[in-house]
């Protein structure tokens, strides 16, 4: 069968769709598979949830002929929060296209390999969102020189060919080094070359935020927005005045122990009225865990995932271990309080005509796009927990 661009068009959507919407849902991260997925509370651009806290009011005692308890109801508050959008692209050249007309088994292999790119960049950007604060900004320049930008933060949030932008600390982009590549990434010197060669100290200031591009302040609210103890506003409700929005944290702890992660789990229990279900944690915490363990004859006990994972376990509790968590931390969260909030799943963006397949106007190219607008929430904060400060082996 010849291959055309209709039947390319036409695999997209009736064949890969399915599959890449498993992968992109349930296979990028273990804790974005322990959570639901639901498009209740969406309304027009915006998620809107009632989340209720503490007790209903009209409990009580009383005498066998006495006033019955006054009847109050449940305490809600309203979290408000915009869909954010997040898109997948692909691109297939026109002469790729007609290299493999008569060749279906060629199709196929183009098709797969764009698809596997795809997924695996977006594996990389929507687990390192989940683990953010919805800025974008994945570090600090400290310095440059030599061609290279320095950055304070650690060097997880960045991989060679990330398009990034720089924007002043207030929140200005900085327009003739923006739109560019991260290459040559050094990690243990935590530096890295723009693929144009456009560094210099002239150019990109100390303090200049280091963003993915395209992404200020238009990323899912992450596990840094909830545990930001400087955040005034959480979903558009007051932080102060609002205690149940404040979670449990724990800085400074050192030499992890059973007795602190226990005396986590009672103060989130306490606080919250459930104990955390899912536990994430660094590269450095996991093995500090796992000599923990070794060392009190504990035995690790491994439990199984949705999404096809595998993790080791604490009093029954998962523990993983996620690239994007920040060194020394460990979280721990109640997974039935977090919720995808989607408009709808994920879809190809089509035209007019119902394609998918557009050519770039002016090059031999054709691209498809993925969409998907939605937004990570968490309805009650006060019930989940984070350690800082761990001392990782």
């Amino acid at each position: 069968m010849a291959i055309t661009l209709q039947s390319a068009d036409n695999a997209l959507k009736s064949v890969y769709l399915d599959v890449v919407t498993e992968q992109l849902n349930t296979g990028i991260n273990p804790f974005l598979s322990a959570i639901k997925h639901s498009s209740e509370d969406v309304s027009g651009k915006e998620v809107r949830k009632l989340a209720i806290y503490g007790v209903n009011g009209g409990i009580g005692a009383g005498t066998e002929d006495g006033n019955l308890p006054s009847a109050f109801g449940n305490n809600y508050q309203q979290m408000v929060s915009t869909l954010k959008n997040l898109y997948g692209t692909i691109e297939i050249s026109d002469k790729a296209i007609r290299a493999s007309q008569k060749d279906e088994g060629a199709f196929v292999n183009l098709l797969n390999a764009e698809m596997e790119g795809l997924v695996k960049s977006s594996t990389f950007n929507f687990s390192r969102m989940l683990f953010g604060d919805g800025s974008g900004v994945l570090g600090t320049v400290e310095t440059c020189g030599n061609d290279k930008v320095y950055y304070t933060e650690d060097s997880i949030p960045f991989v060679d060919g990330m398009a990034i932008d720089f924007y002043t600390p207030q929140g200005s982009i900085i327009e003739d080094v923006s739109n560019n590549k991260i290459m040559y990434l050094d990690r243990a010197n935590r530096c890295f070359e723009l693929v144009h060669g456009e560094a210099s100290g002239s150019t990109i200031p100390e303090g200049t935020l280091i963003v993915a591009r395209g992404s200020w302040n238009n990323e899912i609210t992450g596990l840094k927005a909830i545990f930001d103890t400087n955040r005034d506003y959480l979903y558009g409700i007051n932080v102060a005045g609002n205690l149940w929005l404040t979670p449990y944290v724990a800085s400074s702890v050192g030499e992890i122990t059973e007795a602190k992660l226990q005396l986590a789990i009672d103060e989130i229990e306490k606080n919250s009225g459930s104990a955390p279900n899912f536990i994430i944690c660094s590269w450095g915490v996991r093995r500090a865990l796992q000599a923990l363990f070794a060392s009190s004859n504990t035995r690790i006990d491994t439990v199984n995932l949705a999404g096809g994972f595998t993790a080791m376990s604490y009093n029954g509790i998962p523990i993983v271990v996620d690239r994007f968590c920040p060194e020394g931390t460990l979280y721990m969260l109640n997974t039935n309080d977090f919720a995808i909030h989607q408009l709808c799943d994920w879809q190809w963006l089509e035209g007019d005509d119902g394609k998918v397949l557009k050519q770039i106007p002016g090059k031999p190219v054709y691209t498809a796009t993925l969409v998907k607008y939605c937004e990570l929430m968490c309805s009650r904060p006060c019930g989940q927990g984070m350690l800082t400060g761990i001392t990782e082996a």
